[in-house]
């Protein structure tokens, strides 16, 4: 069976199923009550009835790909196949695992991603499954969500391997999951989305810049979108410790977030427990020195730490490399530090970049970084890694043709991706495609004040991505904003906020009550 298809492809979603599975990455603190199921899509195919078994599909013959298994799954009734493709010579093994409706399919088909060096799990189907889609979900060549695939049997970088994880595996899956499809329902899905968050964001992109014929929209959350520049950067806190001899207890950093927040929560008029514009947050941390905490008195070398984490990784010379952790977010998810006495802990992510991507040396001992070698590890990531995993491509311009449509959204208190690589990918596909107007025909960004990586923090959780990539996608009705909710531990609703389009930002009426979205403006400064 041939593996072209219409160019109406699939959407990827990071679901709580995904959550479990991939880890730190896909994770955020605080999340409370879950948010309500997502909405059912309208059937695009008027009385879509399969055509042949589930089982049949062992015989389905794809290149370079068999059909493990396809069997009926009793708990929900849809057809659940298992797949490996391999890429000759390498020997590579690529898990695939579809999800399809044996009944109401929407017609539709939606690929699902993972978190950190996981690509995804066979649970990323559920969701979707759920509300009529099928979908797909992948390996992308390893099991797990250790980075120490990247190094083959003799200690090198095993590029096969890298590749599959970096782009490879979501392209397969996506190819294969429309062809089985196809083959139950004798018709290619009629529409395809992808939504993801951090991995799963990068995923997306990926797909956008390299096979822009594989979406017609995806929903990119929390993208880990500059990989090789932002794994360097996530070791500077535990570096400037580690430099500076002063490990610094969690409660101190909790108490510089609370001051922060405390200090800055007024800049948008409304005193809510969160820092509408972080960027526009000035608190000097020097203000702590001397506040006595649970974890002892802050110190002036404690604020210099503190300080330095907010700048962010500097070259010697004080020249920029990356953008720092914005104040209202949690130091705990680069900066961790714990035990007695207080000693560093890197995020392990992190940490196993550089042990089996830079050093290809499980042993690697962080402990013997120097600022010059940061440097030099900084150059080299970037040069030796951006052309197979980075997704910072500007140039959108085949997806934009090809029809498709992009909402990246990223919350401003994001405590392992931090947003300004974010904003700074967007402006500079603005600059790439012909100014702001002509990007957000096809691609718009949207920031969500005080919440965590992929969900969590204090401020309203962003909800409905899904569906307003649909409607643009299928209704031709850009979204102006996308909802953002705030629930108690019981669901209830408490706070609702409009996201408003970059750069525009939710401005205060000056009357209504602060807690619902109809008393907010999206304006172009508070």
């Amino acid at each position: 069976m041939s593996r072209s298809f219409s160019s109406r492809s699939t959407r990827l979603m990071l679901f709580p199923a995904v959550l479990t599975a991939v880890g730190i990455y896909a994770q955020g603190p605080g999340r409370g009550a879950p948010p309500p199921p997502e909405i059912r899509p309208r059937n695009l195919i008027a009385n879509a009835t399969p055509v042949r078994t589930c089982e049949s599909l062992t015989s389905v013959t794809l290149p370079d790909t068999t059909i493990d298994s396809a069997a009926i799954d009793p708990s929900d009734g849809s057809c659940r196949v298992t797949a490996t493709v391999t890429h000759p010579p390498s020997g590579d093994k690529v898990k695939i695992f579809i999800g399809i409706p044996m009944k109401d399919w929407n017609g539709r088909f939606e690929g699902t991603g993972g978190g950190g060096f996981s690509g995804g799990s066979a649970t990323g189907v559920r969701q979707p499954l759920s509300i009529g889609y099928a979908a797909g979900a992948t390996d992308t060549g390893h099991t797990g969500g250790s980075g120490s695939f990247a190094l083959d049997s003799t200690g090198h970088l095993d590029w096969q391997l890298i590749r599959d994880n970096a782009y490879l595996g979501i392209h397969e899956m996506t190819t294969t999951g429309k062809a089985l499809t196809q083959a139950i329902y004798n018709t290619a899905p009629r529409e395809a989305y992808f939504m993801g968050c951090s991995t799963g964001g990068r995923q997306a992109l990926s797909e956008v810049q390299r096979y822009p014929g594989d979406y017609n929209g995806v929903v990119a959350g929390a993208p880990a979108t500059n990989w090789t520049k932002l794994h360097i950067e996530q070791m500077w806190g535990n570096l400037t410790m580690m430099l500076a001899n002063n490990y610094v207890p969690q409660c101190k950093f909790e108490a510089a977030v609370n001051a922060a927040v405390a200090a800055c929560d007024k800049i948008d008029g409304v005193q809510d427990g969160v820092i509408e514009d972080p960027l526009r947050c000035n608190f000097d941390p020097k203000e702590l020195i001397g506040k006595n905490t649970d974890c002892g008195v802050i110190t002036e070398a404690d604020a210099a730490v503190i300080r330095a984490i907010w700048d962010g990784p500097k070259r010697r010379d004080g020249s920029f490399l990356w953008y720092g952790l914005t104040r209202g977010a949690s130091f705990a998810g680069l900066s961790g530090t714990g035990g007695t006495p207080v000693t560093g802990m890197p995020n392990n992510i992190t940490l196993e970049w550089w042990k089996y991507f830079l050093n290809q040396n499980p042993q690697w001992d962080w402990h013997t970084l120097t600022r010059e070698a940061y440097e030099n590890y900084w150059t080299q990531s970037v040069e030796e890694f951006s052309a197979v995993i980075a997704t910072d491509n500007p140039d959108l311009s085949a997806f934009r043709d090809h029809g498709g449509k992009v909402i990246l959204w990223h919350g401003l208190a994001d405590q392992l991706i931090y947003p300004q690589g974010t904003m700074d990918y967007y402006k500079r596909v603005q600059q790439q495609m012909g100014g702001g107007d002509k990007t957000s025909a096809f691609a718009r960004l949207y920031l969500a004040p005080g919440v965590g990586h992929c969900g969590g923090g204090a401020g309203p959780q962003p909800g409905g991505q899904l569906d307003a990539l649909v409607h643009w996608v299928e209704d031709g009705k850009a979204p102006e904003t996308l909802e953002a909710t705030k629930r108690d531990q019981t669901g209830k609703v408490v706070r609702t906020r409009p996201m408003c389009q970059y750069p525009l930002v939710a401005k205060y009426k000056g009357t209504g009550s602060t807690d619902e979205a109809a008393n907010f403006t999206c304006s172009t400064g508070f």
